[in-house]
C-alpha cells in the first residue's frame, strides 16, 4: 500500500476537476479525497496499490490529457505519507 498527498496547481477549481479526479481514483480502486484549497490549488489524498497511485499521478500530470481532464494543470507536487488504516471511499470535499 502507498499513500500520497498531491497538490495540483493551475485552473483546477470550478471546472469539474475534483469530480474527474474522484472518478479516476474510483476506477483505480483508490481511497481518499480531492479538496479545493484557499490558494486555488486542489489537494488530492490517494491511498491504494502502488501501481494505482502511480497511475493517478500520471493522469494528473499528463499534458495534454488523454482522459478529458477538465481545467489546466500547471504543476503537481507529490508528498509521501504513512498509510492509514480504516479509509474507505473517495470523496470530494
Amino acid at each position: 500500500m502507498r499513500r500520497v498527498v498531491i497538490f495540483v496547481r493551475g485552473r483546477v477549481q470550478g471546472v469539474g476537476f475534483r469530480w474527474w479526479t474522484r472518478a479516476r481514483a474510483l476506477e483505480l480502486s483508490l481511497v481518499g479525497h480531492a479538496m479545493n484549497m484557499a490558494d486555488g490549488r486542489v489537494e488530492v489524498c490517494a491511498q491504494g496499490g502502488p501501481a494505482a497511485v502511480d497511475a493517478l499521478i500520471a493522469l494528473l500530470r499528463e499534458d495534454p490529457s488523454t482522459r478529458s481532464r477538465p481545467g489546466r494543470v500547471d504543476g503537481v507536487v507529490v508528498q509521501e505519507h504513512p498509510v492509514r488504516d480504516g479509509l474507505t471511499g473517495f470523496r470530494e470535499r
